[in-house]
């Protein structure tokens, strides 16, 4: 399958090379859509060192619009049969992709999350943040009557062609409880594997915040009732 690997990314100078190269490395990406969110601290020249090299596709946003606006920028911009949303900071590994694709080449899901509460190896640090994405995923069954384990998680895979009639509003953050609020609306066949997680820490960089939580509370509940 023709695999678009998206990096959405925002002052990742310390880490986007050794993503990028580690990606690569797995073989499996056709192309590979960075797409660069206002970077200040140097992203945007290696970046503009990299464009370009193999598979490798930079786009570049004129502003900090959001993780969600990069997300959907590079969706946009995807060519892939397959796409999968790659975190810059190496918190998620690329060799899990090989896992992370069998259930859509199976042809047993349409999309599939790679969840860190499935067992998968994991550096275990941050409780409260745990507590945080559990709670989110109960909230996120109880309105859609699923029995996800991970939604928050930044490990998404899809068929593009999910995306088709669906139009996706966030700007930040509450990318995730979006589109999967859209997507079990909708019924798509979700597939969830286990990852490894080698999370990072505020003083490593982490961005997410508590308000992000609330956000996607409101989100989940909103796209409950309206589209």
């Amino acid at each position: 399958m023709n695999l678009s690997v998206i990096i959405p990314v925002y002052n990742e100078s310390n880490t986007i090379e050794e993503i990028v190269k580690r990606v690569k490395q797995t073989g499996l990406a056709g192309e590979v859509v960075i797409v660069d969110d206002g970077s200040t601290d140097g992203t945007r020249e290696i970046l503009a060192r990299l464009d370009g090299e193999g598979p490798i596709k930079v786009v570049y946003h004129d502003s900090n619009q959001g993780k969600g606006c990069a997300v959907v920028t590079g969706i946009k911009n995807a060519t892939g049969e397959v796409v999968l949303i790659q975190d810059a900071d190496l918190e998620y590994d690329p060799r899990d992709y090989p896992a992370l694709m069998q259930p859509i080449e199976e042809e047993i899901a349409d999309i599939v999350y790679g969840s860190r509460f499935l067992g998968g190896p994991r550096r275990p640090t941050m409780f409260w943040h745990m507590v945080a994405n559990k709670l989110l995923t109960l909230a996120t069954n109880i309105l859609y009557n699923n029995i996800l384990t991970d939604m928050e998680t930044g490990y998404k895979v899809f068929r593009k062609e999910v995306l088709n009639g669906i139009t996706i509003h966030a700007k930040s953050f509450n990318f995730e409880p979006e589109f999967t609020a859209k997507v079990l609306k909708r019924k798509f066949r979700i597939y969830e594997v286990p990852i490894r997680f080698t999370p990072r820490d505020y003083n490593e960089g982490k961005k997410i915040k508590l308000s992000d939580a609330f956000e996607a509370l409101w989100t989940l509940f909103k796209y409950r009732f309206i589209d």
